[in-house]
């Protein structure tokens, strides 16, 4: 099965698209890049996530190409069964190496199940891997900014050590999603200088970037900048 799947990433190559992507993600070798566009991928991992031995295909990591990384990620987004997502999420989420992957792996599924979900994202945030740690802000950005909001949150995210470039700038995003949608409660995070400061002034200049910002909430970011 597996070598089927890699013929059909190949007979969906894009060259001139392999060679843009690959300077988008430049820690990835441009070698484990075969080329294949985004929805292709999808395509493909809607048709294979309905196969009975899809299981042969995740379970064969690591894998040796970005795109076969990203065609996992979305037959994991395809699973309708919490526990059976969050279970391969756990195996695939040591061999995510790079952002995209990271990124656009977003199960339907876990938005159900919001409770239990927190349990694995308190693990997750709490690896020692970059891009455990990563899709774990990731994950607290898409399903814990509105309803289900609460300020324990925000101080779960500063806590993240965050030298690794990857890691800030996703504390980063998350912190300015929060300035759009809970402004009163993630301002003080800034103004009392509650994160590193390489992570606070990128926080700012995503804010300030943003629609969902007043013009009035910009003025205000902008004197918060750390020196």
């Amino acid at each position: 099965m597996n070598e089927d799947i890699i013929r059909s990433l190949f007979e969906l190559q894009d060259i001139p698209y392999r060679d843009f992507q690959s300077k988008l993600i430049p820690n990835v070798d441009k070698d484990r890049f075969i080329g294949v566009r985004t929805p292709q991928l999808r395509s493909l991992a809607k048709v294979l996530a309905k196969r009975n031995d899809i299981g042969d295909f995740l379970s064969d990591l690591p894998h040796s190409y970005f795109d076969e990384n990203q065609l996992h990620a979305f037959i994991i987004s395809e699973m309708k069964d919490f526990d059976r997502c969050t279970e391969e999420i756990d195996r695939f989420l040591p061999f995510v190496d790079n952002w995209a992957t990271c990124d656009q792996m977003s199960p339907k599924c876990l938005r159900k199940h919001k409770a239990a979900l927190l349990e694995h994202i308190r693990n997750w945030i709490s690896s020692q891997e970059t891009y455990t740690v990563r899709f774990a802000i990731g994950m607290l950005m898409e399903h814990y900014l509105d309803e289900d909001f609460s300020e324990d949150y925000l101080s779960m995210v500063s806590a993240v050590p965050c030298e690794e470039y990857y890691v800030s700038m996703m504390a980063a995003w998350y912190f300015a999603t929060a300035l759009a949608k809970q402004y009163d409660s993630t301002i003080v995070y800034i103004r009392d200088n509650k994160l590193d400061i390489v992570t606070h002034n990128r926080t700012i200049r995503k804010a300030i970037e943003s629609r969902r910002i007043t013009p009035e909430q910009k003025e205000y970011l902008r004197s918060l900048v750390r020196k």
